[in-house]
């Protein structure tokens, strides 16, 4: 598929790709056939699929529901060697009914490269909100890093904005320790994004789950840090440190999350100076654009 065909079929939208996923595959010489029930040994996971984690409890419950009435949506799947198949949408399904003791899975079989494999599974969980906020990123990260799609194009696939994409994408930056809070639900989103430009995230990071600091008021938080005016810890430091103040450090952050870009804002007597830091020519064309816009 060359990227023309691909950015055509990005602009059709979360629904026609979701709906083209779920319409049964065309008996042709060229595709397997759909609809099969295959043993359940002879299915394996996509190693590339974005979702890392599954709750246990909400796998045992969705386990007993596979009990008494089966499995109700088929298994999305590609054949991956002989009569072995691999995951491209439906993980969950596949775990829970091992649990439930199933010896084969309903499944639907599509003919799709890796690319095209990734995105399906980044859609669909998505879709539902089965991606904690890392693993939506790593999956947006992975589409850029291999694949060669901008923000814009990722916004096209999953229905969302380009600024959602963009701060999904800046949660990457965070340190490890605030990484595994927000995967494991400790920290929100909107928590870990105010304070990955932070000196110190960690510390912030911790701060926030021992209090139980609302979204605001962590962002209160990481504007004193930015100023200098305090740390987690409660130690106040020199305000001569602060040489911005904090509504001017409040706009820079909203800048920020509009672009997914560093963004500095230096006021002078007469005037001022906005400053936007960009890594790539993609960036710097994406700010034209949207400056055009």
């Amino acid at each position: 598929m060359n990227d023309d065909q691909s950015r055509k079929r990005l602009g059709r939208g979360l629904a026609a790709l979701i709906g083209d996923m779920d319409q049964p595959a065309r008996d042709t010489r060229a595709e397997p056939s759909a609809d099969r029930r295959v043993p359940i040994e002879f299915i394996s996971r996509n190693p590339r699929n974005p979702r890392r984690n599954f709750n246990p409890d909400e796998l045992q419950d969705l386990a007993n529901s596979i009990r008494q009435h089966g499995v109700v949506q088929p298994v999305v799947v590609r054949q991956s060697d002989g009569n072995r198949f691999e995951i491209i949408a439906g993980e969950r399904r596949w775990r829970a009914a091992q649990l439930a003791g199933l010896s084969d899975l309903p499944v639907l079989i599509r003919n799709v490269d890796d690319r095209t494999a990734l995105e399906i599974a980044i859609v669909e969980n998505v879709q539902r909100a089965d991606l904690n906020p890392l693993e939506e990123a790593e999956g947006y990260e992975q589409l850029i890093a291999e694949h060669g799609y901008t923000q814009n194009d990722l916004g096209d696939i999953i229905g969302k904005s380009r600024s959602h994409v963009a701060n999904s994408l800046r949660l990457l930056k965070l340190p490890s320790p605030v990484r595994d809070l927000v995967s494991a639900g400790a920290l929100s989103a909107g928590h870990a994004r105010a304070i990955v430009s932070t000196s110190d995230p960690v510390a912030l990071a911790k701060t926030i789950v021992a209090n139980g600091l609302s979204v605001r008021e962590a962002e209160r938080l990481a504007q004193k840090d930015a100023a200098g005016l305090s740390r987690p810890d409660g130690v106040h430091q020199p305000a001569a440190v602060a040489d911005k103040d904090p509504d001017t450090l409040a706009l820079e952050r909203r800048l920020s999350d509009a672009l997914g870009l560093r963004v500095a804002i230096t006021h002078r007597a007469v005037g001022g100076q906005l400053r936007i830091d960009y890594k790539s020519i993609d960036q710097l064309e994406e700010v034209c654009r949207l400056l055009n816009s």
